[in-house]
């Protein structure tokens, strides 16, 4: 009869942790801490973890987890009930409800039950780190036969830093060797994730790790919903706005106004063609200057999000690409006619007055009664995008033509409501814009701290923080 697996403390000691005098000719041993030592992966290829704190050991998952029998989690499905089905996400997504479905609709008539804490993956997706933990929303829930089930022992490991380690791109890689079958469709042995090791320091440092994350990670979910909301208010302010103009919105008494095509506007605005206000652009041909330098705009260089000009590409008119010809002045609107409906619209920089973009854009130059700040809202405004992905043809590339552009219409202020319009918009652009600068330092932060946490180059010394201020002064360098 076989034995279950009995954890001890004697088996989370069964690591191959190698001294510094026996590491391999190619690491250079006089870079590592005197309280560090040299460790090596102790499964598949040999390969170095690095050095890692000598209070730390390296061991097998399996060493700290088992697997869950099957038999113990069996659950016979009844056509007249209802169960809840779970997957897990990619890229250390998590465990995520998948859906709600009667018994006679769900095909496979043995399914496995979970609990709060469970460490599930799939077997096919296991090296794109499809793995997590069932969160207590999801206890009771079911998955197939191709879901393992662990169970980690919390004596020896915390579940919150072992949810923060495997969440490391360059952990799953090695599953991907390991994965046999069918190509689309193979799978990963469990005892091959089992037999993965890992960096455990101790269980007071690992909670403390994970705090520090944690508290990283909060601070950014947060800053997502402060993005979210102020996309929210400029879509309510922009409707607001080209409907009634720059009056506060709840004002008692609006100005009189008047039905049109493009829906109710003041009755002092005009409704025109875009083509009306903007100045013809020429295209030019790089070729016939072969060793002019210039900067190339493609419709992959914008960012749909910021609506911004993110990249562009340098070239000499003797290798221009054969869709440059359009020439670009800083101010102008560039309005993406390939896939319209993904709002890839930009004001051109200065840094990019007098050089080239795609013809895959039309080019918005605005003449003297419309400000170049207000013709980009108001050819960024979802109605008018939509409008003109109306007009796109074509299957494997919908577009539409730059007169389509053209012929759309758009509300027309006077001058000084349009700066007005502008102006709002533009604060509540810089408000999002300083948002998402905080977004991505606080990406930045958590994978900097990932790395130097998880290898012990910044160590946590139990202290508990609060905050991301407190986060980063409980990490002290050793």
């Amino acid at each position: 009869m076989r034995r279950k697996k009995k954890f001890t403390t004697e088996s989370t000691e069964n690591t191959e942790a190698i001294s510094v005098n026996s590491v391999p000719s190619v690491v250079n041993t006089n870079d590592i801490p005197a309280d560090f030592q040299m460790t090596v992966r102790v499964s598949g290829p040999e390969s170095l973890l690095g050095p890692l704190p000598k209070e730390w050991r390296v061991v097998r998952l399996g060493e700290v987890a088992n697997l869950v029998p099957k038999k113990s989690r069996e659950v016979k499905i009844c056509d007249s009930e209802t169960y809840r089905l779970v997957t897990v996400k990619l890229y250390s997504k998590g465990v995520v409800l998948r859906s709600i479905t009667q018994g006679k609709k769900i095909g496979t008539k043995i399914l496995y039950k979970l609990e709060e804490g469970d460490f599930v993956f799939s077997k096919i997706d296991l090296r794109n780190g499809a793995w997590g933990f069932v969160p207590s929303e999801l206890a009771g829930a079911l998955v197939s036969g191709d879901f393992p089930i662990v169970r980690i022992n919390d004596t020896f490991a915390f579940q919150d830093y072992l949810a923060y380690y495997l969440g490391q791109p360059h952990v799953w890689e090695p599953f991907r060797a390991v994965s046999v079958g069918t190509t689309g469709r193979r799978r990963a042995r469990p005892d091959a994730l089992m037999n993965l090791c890992i960096p455990l320091p101790p269980l007071d440092e690992q909670r403390a790790i994970a705090q520090v994350l944690r508290t990283v990670q909060r601070a950014k979910e947060a800053t997502d919903g402060v993005i979210a909301a102020l996309k929210e208010l400029k879509k309510s302010l922009m409707q607001h706005l080209f409907t009634y103009g720059p009056v506060p919105v709840g004002a008692k008494n609006f100005l009189p106004q008047r039905e049109t095509e493009i829906g109710p506007i003041p009755a002092h605005w005009r409704v025109v063609r875009l083509g009306e206000v903007v100045e013809k652009t020429r295209q030019i041909d790089p070729y016939k200057k072969p060793d002019w330098s210039f900067r190339y705009v493609d419709v992959s260089s914008i960012d749909n999000e910021s609506l911004r000009i993110t990249s562009h590409q340098n070239f000499t008119g003797k290798e221009a690409p054969s869709r440059a010809r359009k020439q670009i002045n800083a101010g102008d609107v560039l309005f993406a006619t390939v896939r319209p409906y993904l709002r890839r619209i930009a004001i051109v920089p200065s840094e990019l007055d007098g050089h080239i973009c795609s013809t895959a854009f039309c080019v918005l130059r605005a003449k003297s009664e419309i400000d170049a700040c207000y013709l980009f809202f108001v050819v960024s405004y979802e109605p008018f995008v939509q409008r003109v992905a109306e007009h796109q043809r074509g299957s494997s590339y919908p577009a539409v033509t730059d007169q389509d552009v053209l012929r759309e219409v758009i509300p027309l202020p006077p001058l000084d409501e349009q700066r007005e319009i502008a102006r709002i918009l533009q604060a509540v652009d810089a408000k999002i814009a300083a948002e998402q600068a905080r977004r991505a330092a606080l990406e930045e932060l958590f994978k900097t701290l990932l790395h130097q946490l998880m290898t012990g180059k910044i160590r946590v010394r139990g202290l508990i923080p609060t905050t991301v201020d407190s986060a980063e002064s409980a990490a002290t360098e050793d």
